[in-house]
């Protein structure tokens, strides 16, 4: 097998709560990312919008969670505050920054999506990563089921990915919706997914940074 494009790559993931939850994506995807050879620092805030990555900015009451390489899931108090993008960055000074976010700030439950306001959202925290000149790319949602406490719908996952991949420039746009046929991955209530879901979603992700990586490097 060859050796993984991600070797020796510094990555620092922010998201929402399938970032933040126990057996989510700070499991799989992180595990996926440090056996591939990534130096790896995850945290996720449940209820965190993009534009709460600005400014230190309470969020994580469903749950909040950091994690760094091989360390175990460190579970953060509940109202545990953002950090600032642009202070991450420059801590970590990590080669890319992965943004995990859609489900947040889709509005399933609402009549249309919020296009000003999620344009806003992303375009605010895109402009401050670019700033720093690191490399980002953001992750999309995924399918889902249909039918959750949450109101989220096929119509709806498609209308936000494709939103979000037009407007999340510079960053690359990773599509989940690809990676799986609508209902394909269990959920356990319409949104976030069991952890054999999130293992899954961590390794599609993966393959596709280093096919990003592999682009871009030729």
């Amino acid at each position: 097998m060859a050796a993984s494009l991600l070797v020796g790559l510094s990555i620092l993931v922010v998201g929402d709560s399938n970032m933040a939850l126990p057996g989510s994506l700070i499991t799989g995807l992180h595990d996926d990312l440090t056996r591939r050879g990534a130096q790896v620092h995850s945290i996720g805030i449940c209820g965190a919008n993009a534009g709460d990555w600005l400014n230190a900015t309470v969020g994580g009451s469903c749950g909040a969670a950091e994690r760094r390489g091989d360390e175990p899931v460190k579970k953060l108090p509940l109202n545990t505050q953002t950090t600032p993008i642009k202070e991450l960055i420059a801590q970590d000074k990590p080669d890319l920054v992965l943004v995990v976010m859609g489900d947040t700030m889709a509005s399933y439950d609402k009549p249309s999506l919020p296009k000003t306001w999620i344009w806003q959202q992303t375009s605010s925290l895109t402009k401050a990563i670019a700033e720093t000149k690191t490399a980002c790319a953001w992750v999309g949602p995924n399918w889902g089921t249909e039918g959750g406490k949450y109101g989220k719908t096929y119509a709806k996952a498609k209308q936000m990915a494709s939103f979000l991949s037009a407007n999340v420039a510079p960053c690359t746009y990773i599509d989940s919706l690809k990676f799986s046929t609508p209902g394909q991955w269990k959920t356990r209530d319409g949104t976030h997914l069991t952890q054999d879901g999130y293992n899954v979603w961590g390794a599609a992700i993966a393959n596709e940074l280093e096919v990003i990586r592999k682009s871009r490097t030729n």
